[in-house]
């Protein structure tokens, strides 16, 4: 591997550090340092922003890229390691590398054909499991994509890749979002619509929007909210999920603001959206939009909106997705259900059954880092009533909190 001397030179000297640019061209730090490194090149599409950064033509840049000390650059070497330590996505990325090399193309449609299956697994997987560790697989394959981007192949599979990469820069930047990482949020979701646009996909673009709406929301920023997913709706295709999801989340942000009327006119749309409806077959899937997530969405806008129909709409949630008191088997959809209803039994002024709902969210492991202000909210509104069974309450969310003040 051959360390780009004359790149980290020039960075310094513009008075970058690795993560102050990488923040620049909205990508990771690591991945600034792979190109510093050596073990990967800046893709074509990050290329006009690094000249713009550095302060160098794009002819001065290649020069800076390709001046490299030891000699070309060179795949890295494979590691020694023992087939029962490798991690089961190390397996399959052994395969799908086994399927690249046997194709005629030095990419091949086998193995962008495998790469879409494993992504519509991991948004799959995606309502059950822990993000971190969905994260890690995301990263694994979308550097592999990256990867890929370096070889040689058709247009038609340059364009697949960068909508794969798309994709998984996507979910991977959802995940972030969940684990309240905003910096590597706001980077993801940068390099997703910088390569949405470069393929000319309107619906990851639709998405990112949607997705970027959420993040601001979470943080509070409930007027900029309502115009991200107003963005979303202008791009994105007719009747698609990605409509749909903008559109509630359009109606959350005006339940956030406390506009009644806008909130259930949004209400209204996403239900006349979602009437005409085919079950899909991968309900779970985070990119297709279930009709069961509208009672959902309905429960939450409901409940942040003051209306007591919210309660109706949570248990309907909780019925079907949890017939079991196992709350470690709840998907995070029950926990954010049970949320709703604590708030809802707050209103209707039955603050002990909040009580127990709240806490069976917060004990089921469920509550993800970015939803846990929603937690927090019953909490405060529990201790407002100076009943007894807030400070078991109030433990309980301390104590879903612990493991990430002890690792600041």
């Amino acid at each position: 591997m051959a360390r780009r001397e004359s790149f980290v030179k020039r960075r310094k000297a513009m008075g970058f550090s690795q993560e102050s640019l990488a923040e620049a061209i909205g990508v990771e730090r690591t991945t600034v340092s792979r190109w510093e490194t050596g073990e990967t090149a800046p893709q074509s599409f990050h290329r006009p922003d690094l000249c713009r950064e550095l302060k160098v033509s794009a002819s001065q840049l290649d020069l800076l890229i390709h001046c490299v000390d030891g000699g070309p650059q060179a795949m890295p070497a494979t590691t020694t390691q023992s087939a029962s330590s490798l991690p089961a996505h190390d397996d399959e990325m052994e395969a799908l590398e086994l399927v690249r090399r046997v194709a005629a193309s030095d990419v091949g449609g086998e193995t962008l054909s495998r790469l879409e299956l494993v992504f519509d697994e991991i948004a799959r997987q995606y309502p059950s499991s822990a993000p971190q560790d969905l994260l890690v697989r995301v990263r694994k394959y979308s550097a592999y994509v990256s990867h890929l981007l370096d070889a040689r192949k058709t247009l038609a599979e340059h364009r697949q890749l960068l909508v794969l990469g798309g994709w998984f820069s996507l979910l991977g930047a959802t995940l972030h979002i969940d684990l309240d990482q905003e910096h590597a949020a706001t980077a993801r979701l940068h390099t997703a619509m910088t390569l949405a646009k470069h393929a000319g996909h309107a619906e990851i673009q639709a998405w990112c929007f949607e997705t970027d709406a959420w993040r601001v929301l979470t943080a509070g920023n409930y007027a900029k909210a309502v115009e991200l997913s107003k963005a979303a709706q202008a791009l994105a295709p007719k009747g698609s999920s990605v409509e749909i999801q903008a559109t509630a989340q359009e109606g959350r942000a005006y339940a956030r603001l406390g506009q009644a009327n806008e909130t259930y006119g949004a209400i209204g749309r996403v239900s006349a959206l979602v009437s005409p409806m085919r079950f899909p077959d991968h309900p779970e899937h985070h990119y297709q939009y279930d009709p069961g997530k509208s009672v959902s969405y309905a429960a939450t806008t409901l409940a942040w909106v003051g209306d007591p129909a919210a309660e109706e709409y949570a248990r309907e949630v909780i019925n079907r997705l949890a017939p079991s008191n196992d709350i470690s088997t709840w998907p995070r959809r029950v926990a954010s259900a049970n949320i709703d209803l604590a708030l809802s039994l707050v209103v209707s002024d039955r603050v002990d059954e909040a009580c127990d709902a709240a806490q069976r969210a917060i004990l089921s492991g469920r509550v993800v880092p970015s939803n846990r202000w929603r937690a927090l909210e019953v909490v405060q509104a529990v201790e407002s009533r100076k009943i007894s069974e807030a400070s078991d309450l109030r433990e309980a969310y301390e104590g879903m909190r612990q493991p990430e003040i002890e690792a600041r």
